[in-house]
């Protein structure tokens, strides 16, 4: 069963996964750019460990997020803004949040897949070992390496259209939308 928020802020708990999530796919996106160029060493190997980590952190994030949010739907759009929003960009707003809601899953388990794939077992913070995903195929991890980097790519593309709208509004429009994801007044 779902409840409506009728605050015109989203809950705590839901502003915290916001910028957790926020923070944990920006970090692991500029680790995978920075590890991806890097010779193999020591340094490279302690990286791609920690952005696997850091998937699965989003991963279990991610399914959190998505729990709550159906156990606790968001507040609507306020009023004020929806009137003042065209139909497109009421579109875009739905479109983008569905698709960076199912890229917060493709992208880590893509990544698990090729990471099983490739024989490299996942020990999220080097204590609990995950199974593998997939079975050990080193064509199987090739074919998924791109679809790993692509939907990243995606959804990197999607966190900055996000943010570039939340500060259009922000800024432009002066709704006081950030308000909502707690960053000053509603």
């Amino acid at each position: 069963m779902t409840s409506r928020n009728t605050s015109p802020r989203y809950h705590g708990l839901s502003i915290a996964l916001h910028w957790l999530l926020a923070f944990g796919l920006v970090g692991s996106f500029a680790v995978g750019i920075y590890m991806h160029e890097l010779p193999f060493s020591p340094t490279r190997l302690k990286l791609y460990n920690w952005h696997k980590w850091a998937g699965v952190t989003i991963l279990a994030l991610s399914a959190a997020r998505l729990l709550w949010r159906l156990a606790k739907r968001p507040p609507a759009l306020p009023a004020r803004i929806q009137a003042a929003m065209p139909g497109w960009q009421t579109t875009a707003f739905h479109a983008t949040h569905h698709l960076m809601y199912g890229l917060f899953f493709a992208v880590p388990l893509t990544g698990w897949a090729y990471s099983s794939a490739a024989g490299f077992p996942i020990v999220w913070f080097g204590v609990l070992p995950l199974p593998d995903f997939v079975p050990v195929d080193k064509a199987l991890a090739e074919a998924i390496k791109p679809f790993h980097e692509l939907t990243a790519f995606a959804l990197a593309a999607l966190v900055l259209a996000h943010v570039g709208a939340a500060l259009k509004h922000q800024f432009i429009d002066r709704d006081r939308l950030l308000g909502r994801m707690g960053i000053g007044p509603v």
